[in-house]
């Protein structure tokens, strides 16, 4: 993992590197080796006659693994739980965290196993199971997923990959007739997800107050993944505090950097809670999260968060939020508030510089200028105002300047749009970005396909079927989102009424 930028920058294949037996894979256990207390060793529970759905080439070949392997007994085995990863201890993580910003206590994989860490040329990669059985932080739950949210989570994350934006990933999904009781009946499923690690905030905020365990855990997490955290700069004091420091700094801003990846592609988590913040700024625990369709300022895409605590408008708020109770934990190790507030100060101002460069480079301008603001705010207002779908206003202004129906076409009073294009236009008059470089620039960064929510049904409907041809043709276009491919017209339009009428809740 590229920390500087949050990036996971991993070749296509590793062609000539490729296993043909999981056994043969280099497996570390590197979290199973912290105490007791931050895990308990248990195998998963395993489903009934499991059946391999889906595997995920891509991801097989970042962990080293020939695709001839994804068809064995063996591969079907550990990503079902009936085996363990071989070299690998299996476990569950505990961890605390806040829910809809209230204090929730202990919590912790009470449906996922990790299996263990590949090594591969980009660094370990921890593999986990979701959906997998019980733990002893399962609380009142069942351990199990259903394929409704497997399917969504497995096509996400890759979804998100493709987009560039930090995220855990996806190697398998697993299915299989067992019963799981939710708002209906529906039937079990098991995700393996893939990530240099599945630390989070409230990994941290299970240990406030504890400091003898909150130190082992930094220690492991500064030592794994910030070790520039340890160097000090000329003239810069070295105390024992400011290694933590400098990971705060480092976490502000990759968290930051990755919601300003959400805000400009129209994606809401549904559920930020600490518990589901990566420390490495990875968009992760994909549940009721949507890709806006009509774009709404306040809009909820969880219809269990009934007081719009995580609307997208609100998403840069609450991260900066959630980074401060991280803050917080570090008293007990007798940090200063005034120097915590410090580290985590640059978040405003991080935010703002990805937020910018990612608006400069979708609407196609050479740099930034303070008045771009009043333009961008404009623009929202203007899809605010009429729901106007996301994803297709920023791909049609590609063309808009020169071609402006299919733009217009977006809006049901086109004369708001028409005024306000005019001031684009002006804007764009104003550089020297030649207009064929400045439309093709455009294309790169503005998703033809995005993993709308009607999009994501259907292929939960043909995997309800065993049909698992939606999920590989969905993977395939939002592998690369921005390229338009002939006859697939279907997937970049705007929503049929009837995913309007589609809900998330907590249990997708």
């Amino acid at each position: 993992m590229n920390m500087e930028s949050g990036k996971l920058d991993f070749p296509a294949s590793q062609t000539g590197s490729l296993v043909t037996s999981l056994a043969d894979l280099r497996v570390e256990n590197s979290y199973a080796g912290l105490p007791r207390g931050f895990h308990t060793f248990l195998q998963p529970q395993p489903l009934g006659d499991p059946k391999l759905l889906h595997a995920n080439v891509e991801v097989a070949a970042i962990l080293g693994i020939d695709p001839s392997v994804l068809k064995s007994p063996e591969f079907l085995q550990v990503v079902s739980g009936e085996q363990p990863l071989p070299g690998g201890r299996t476990l569950a993580a505990v961890y605390s965290g806040h829910q809809f910003g209230v204090w929730a206590g202990q919590l912790g994989d009470g449906r996922a196993h990790l299996l263990g860490e590949i090594i591969t040329p980009q660094g370990p990669q921890e593999l986990q199971l979701k959906g997998s059985g019980r733990t002893p932080y399962s609380r009142m739950g069942d351990g199990r997923a259903v394929l409704r949210s497997s399917v969504r989570e497995y096509l996400a994350s890759e979804a998100m990959a493709g987009l560039g934006i930090p995220t855990t990933r996806a190697l398998a999904i697993v299915v299989s007739d067992d019963p799981v009781y939710r708002e209906t009946v529906e039937t079990a499923a098991i995700v393996t997800r893939v990530a240099p690690s599945f630390v989070r905030f409230g990994s941290f905020q299970h240990w406030t107050g504890k400091a003898e365990q909150l130190r082992i855990l930094t220690d492991y997490v500064i030592d794994r993944f910030f070790p520039q955290a340890r160097e000090s700069s000329a003239g810069e004091a070295n105390s024992d505090h400011q290694p933590i420091l400098r990971m705060l700094r480092k976490v502000t801003r990759l968290t930051a950097r990755m919601v300003a990846d959400w805000q400009t592609v129209g994606f809401c988590h549904g559920v930020m809670n600490t518990d589901n913040m990566s420390i490495l700024g990875l968009t992760m625990d994909y549940g009721p999260y949507g890709f806006m369709d009509g774009f709404q300022a306040n809009h909820i895409c969880n219809h269990s968060d009934t007081s719009g605590r995580y609307a997208w408008n609100v998403q840069p708020a609450v991260a900066h939020w959630n980074l401060y109770r991280l803050g917080s934990v570090f008293l007990t190790l007798g940090l200063e508030e005034e120097d915590l507030r410090e580290a985590l100060s640059s978040y405003q101002d991080d935010f703002l510089q990805a937020y910018h460069s990612n608006l400069r480079r979708k609407f196609g301008l050479q740099t930034w200028l303070k008045e771009d603001e009043q333009l961008v705010d404009d623009w929202w207002r203007l899809l605010h105002s009429q729901r106007a779908d996301f994803t297709l206003a920023f791909r049609t202004l590609a063309d808009a300047p020169v071609d402006p129906q299919a733009f217009l076409k977006l809006f049901h009073d086109p004369e708001p749009a028409r005024q306000w294009l005019h001031s684009y236009e002006q804007r764009l008059q104003a550089q020297t970005f030649p207009e064929a470089e400045r439309r093709e620039s455009m294309l790169r960064v503005n998703p033809l396909y995005v993993l709308r929510n009607h999009l994501a049904q259907e292929a939960i409907e043909a995997a309800g079927r065993g049909d698992p041809g939606e999920i590989e043709t969905l993977i395939n276009l939002l592998r690369d989102p921005y390229t338009e491919r002939p006859g697939f017209e279907y997937y970049a339009q705007e929503a049929p009424e009837w995913a309007q009428r589609l809900e998330v809740s907590c249990s997708s």
